[in-house]
């Protein structure tokens, strides 16, 4: 395990107030504010440290509220909405400086035998054949040398790699709004942390990094790391369809259907690399281009 790994499990693992009540710290993201994916994947480990181990996440709703301050604790409260007999459901609020920033509904269930289909995994070329993050990136000479240092920081952990040229690469004309990257920790889980929330909250922190670039691709708009738009992700939605293992291969499949009023949707699937659909993901944020003065 990486020691990039090894500091990431250590950001998600909250310390428990209370009964329901956990802290979580937050560290520099490529913005300056919490990164979206850290707040939601501590609320899942808030909201799965509550929940008996032989029921798993199958589904995720959540707000963003307001921007979160990378400088103090997180407090997360869950609320036990509901323990069925097949079904358990939580509720979570993250607050900072006494303001909710961010709400997340969670649901678990029992392993339950049943109807079985999928859509097909879309062909993409083998994750080896693409060049890393920072291979990749060191290769763009227009993007600020900081900005890249940043960008690097923050995916330490994570081994993603494109298939095609992401947003900050190659920007102002419009593209295909599609967007494809191949994606797995940067190190094997094993001992006691491997468990399967561990994974899903993983898979959630992941989710949150390229899911707009897509919005950004059908208007040739380079994002936020060349200045050309401005945004914030306001909700996301994740669905677990199959258990799915973070530190082995998966292919991150993005579109965006629609973008109007300010706001982006994007929509993707998450396979692993034998094809099983693992993780269908929803989300909107807002996409502006910046007022000139």
């Amino acid at each position: 395990m990486s020691t990039a790994l090894e500091s990431l499990l250590d950001l998600l693992d909250l310390e428990r107030i209370e009964r329901d009540i956990f802290r979580g710290r937050s560290r520099s993201a490529v913005v300056p504010r919490v990164f979206g994916g850290q707040v939601a994947a501590q609320a899942m480990v808030a909201a799965g440290r509550t929940v008996p181990a032989d029921r798993h996440a199958h589904s995720l709703h959540a707000y963003f509220l307001r921007p979160g301050d990378p400088g103090a604790p997180i407090v997360y409260t869950v609320d036990r909405i509901r323990d069925g007999r097949s079904f358990t459901t939580r509720r979570v609020v993250a607050v900072q400086h006494g303001q909710p920033v961010f709400h997340l509904s969670a649901s678990f269930q029992t392993y339950e035998e049943g109807l079985d289909h999928q859509v097909p995994m879309p062909s993409a070329p083998d994750p080896e054949t693409l060049p890393t993050s920072a291979e990749r990136l060191r290769g763009y000479g227009h993007l600020a040398p900081e900005v890249v240092e940043r960008f690097l920081e923050t995916r330490e952990a994570v081994d993603l790699r494109y298939v095609g040229e992401p947003p900050y690469g190659e920007f102002g004309a419009p593209r295909e709004p599609h967007s494809q990257v191949w994606f797995r920790t940067n190190g094997k889980l094993d001992g006691a942390v491997d468990e399967p929330l561990l994974h899903v909250v993983l898979a959630t922190y992941v989710s949150d990094m390229t899911l707009l670039d897509s919005v950004l691709l059908a208007h040739g708009r380079g994002g936020w790391a060349v200045g050309d738009v401005v945004g914030a992700s306001l909700d996301h939605a994740m669905w677990f369809h199959r258990p799915f293992r973070a530190d082995e291969w998966l292919l991150y499949d993005q579109e965006s259907p629609s973008a109007s009023g300010g706001r982006g949707l994007g929509q993707a699937r998450i396979h692993t690399r034998d094809g099983r659909l693992a993780v269908t993901v929803i989300q909107e944020g807002v996409v502006r281009v910046p007022r000139e003065h």
